[in-house]
């Protein structure tokens, strides 16, 4: 079985969270990638199966503008931090998913300073990614540079990762993509391959280029914004646009990640438990944003502080978090059980049963395994799940 099929991940961005500096330059070999170990226990125990971790390698700035894919940045520190990282986490059965920026590198990468052939251009001068200067675009048309990822790829996977989220996989043809992941899964089969894609058809784009998940950004916009403007008429929307898409692929499904605004801030921290059902209770991989399960709050600004706010560091350890997130800890636990109870809803069909502004019934099936979901805004938040096996779950605001 792919691990596709079970993972619930928790996604981390490491730089935020471990509170390197992001637009500081700093000296010397900073080992902050030790800090994440105290919180692997409390990912088992949230009943999570993965960490999906952000940007790692060297970069400039925020980690996305990378400069040495062979090496880890200094802010979170070296070979031997990643190292027992990795056996850290398969000590406690958890899966460990890195996060690759292949469709462009930073510009103070070394192939930028030699103007390599690697490098697209647009006219005399060198392509850049959505008018960001500082992000220089790899030409994929070139072997050479499918040649280089899959080496960067074969690298780590050998040192124990599970997989790749491959940012804006949107932006690279999905022939570059088919390419690359079959190359790679002819050593690694199992390897699992997430495309950051936003909007257009996920099925297709999943579909030629051999990748394994999407991530589900239209159910995304429907579950927060249906949830805050009181209009359920969204959410069936898009909940009938992922049961299309999830007939021929497993989609990523998340409330939060790190570039949107915090679940807790969009729809209210009373309200936040509605979001967190459906992300349970519906077809797809879901993962996690580190924080929302405990009602952290923050909404993205301008400049180039614009992400501070939902990127924040982690306390020390668990027993440092305010207890006033004590709650919603729960309530995701208690979902994430549900879900780990019924796998079948990774690969299940969904259909809207009723909905009105203020409340919406839906039923995922797979085989002769289902369960209804029933949420409600009105008079109170609430949820009610009610499974083919017998097993219910129920919220309402206290």
């Amino acid at each position: 079985m792919s691990l596709v099929d079970h993972a619930i991940w928790w996604q981390v961005y490491p730089l935020g969270a471990l509170g390197a500096p992001v637009l500081e330059r700093e000296e010397g070999v900073h080992h902050r990638l030790e800090r994440l170990e105290p919180w692997l226990d409390y990912v088992v125990e949230l009943g999570c199966s993965g960490v999906l971790l952000g940007p790692i390698f060297a970069s400039t700035a925020h980690g996305y503008d990378t400069v040495d894919h062979d090496r880890i940045d200094p802010r979170l520190g070296d070979d031997a931090d990643f190292d027992r990282l990795v056996a850290a986490c398969h000590d406690r059965g958890l899966a460990l998913m890195l996060d690759g920026v292949f469709n462009h590198v930073g510009a103070e990468h070394p192939l930028v300073a030699a103007d390599s052939p690697l490098l697209k251009h647009d006219g005399d001068a060198l392509a850049v990614w959505e008018g960001h200067d500082g992000l220089v675009e790899l030409d994929h048309a070139r072997p050479e540079v499918a040649d280089l990822v899959v080496d960067i790829m074969l690298r780590w996977l050998r040192r124990g990762i599970a997989g790749w989220r491959l940012d804006v996989a949107y932006a690279v043809p999905p022939a570059f993509w088919r390419e690359v992941t079959g190359r790679v899964k002819a050593e690694f089969p199992d390897a699992v391959f997430l495309g950051e894609v936003i909007h257009g058809d996920y099925a297709a784009i999943a579909r030629e280029g051999d990748l394994d998940s999407i991530t589900a950004y239209e159910l995304w916009k429907g579950i927060w914004s249906s949830i805050k403007e009181a209009n359920f008429w969204e959410l069936a929307h898009a909940l009938a646009r992922h049961d299309e898409f999830s007939a021929s692929v497993v989609l990523n499904t998340f409330v939060g990640n790190h570039d949107v605004d915090r679940i807790a801030s969009l729809v209210g921290e009373e309200r936040a438990p509605l979001a967190a059902a459906v992300l349970f209770t519906v077809p797809g991989m879901p993962s996690v944003y580190y924080g929302d399960e405990q009602g952290f709050t923050g909404v993205r600004g301008d400049g180039f502080h614009a992400d501070f706010p939902v990127r924040p560091p982690l306390p020390a350890s668990p027993a440092d978090l305010l207890p006033t997130g004590a709650w919603l800890h729960d309530v995701y636990a208690q979902l994430i059980g549900l879900r780990r109870r019924h796998p079948w809803l990774t690969r299940a069909r969904v259909e809207v049963l009723d909905k009105t502004n203020e409340s919406i019934s839906y039923r995922a099936a797979a085989g002769e395994e289902s369960l209804e979901v029933h949420l409600t805004l009105e008079p109170d938040p609430g949820v009610s799940v009610v499974c083919s096996d017998g097993e219910t779950w129920s919220w309402t605001r206290p």
